[in-house]
């Protein structure tokens, strides 16, 4: 950390020098050079009209409300689309009785084709079993 306060102390001798040019340039009215380097700090500048700064009420709110709706606008653009729940789910009543109606015709298949094959069942457990006596 030594560097730096080396490095600080040069740049104030070189600043002093500067300055001392500037004044030995300016007693020295022959000397019509143009002083080079930095501008003189001893020189005034006009003095500025102090500039108003802030906001007035009616620009804060404006402020206020443009910020609010472009903060919004990102949440929305960052937030993840909402998941379906996993509830229970709900089924219509057309396709409620759709299904019943599926279902009573295999039951019914079903019970047609039972019928079929116990008479079948019967005769033949009839043919096999030898007559009782």
């Amino acid at each position: 950390m030594e560097i730096r306060k080396i490095i600080a102390d040069l740049t104030g001798q070189r600043n002093r020098i500067v300055r001392a040019i500037v004044a030995l340039e300016a007693l020295d009215s022959t000397d019509a050079s143009v002083p080079r380097g930095r501008p003189a700090t001893t020189a005034k500048a006009a003095p500025k009209q102090p500039s108003k700064r802030g906001l007035t009420p009616a620009g804060r709110k404006r402020l206020s409300a443009l910020m609010k709706a472009r903060w919004a606008a990102r949440r929305k653009a960052a937030a993840p689309a909402p998941k379906p729940s996993r509830g229970r789910r709900r089924m219509s009543a057309a396709a409620r009785k759709k299904i019943a109606e599926a279902q009573r015709a295999r039951w019914a298949a079903q019970k047609k084709a039972a019928a079929k094959k116990a008479p079948i069942a019967k005769k033949a457990e009839s043919e096999a079993a030898p007559p009782a006596e």
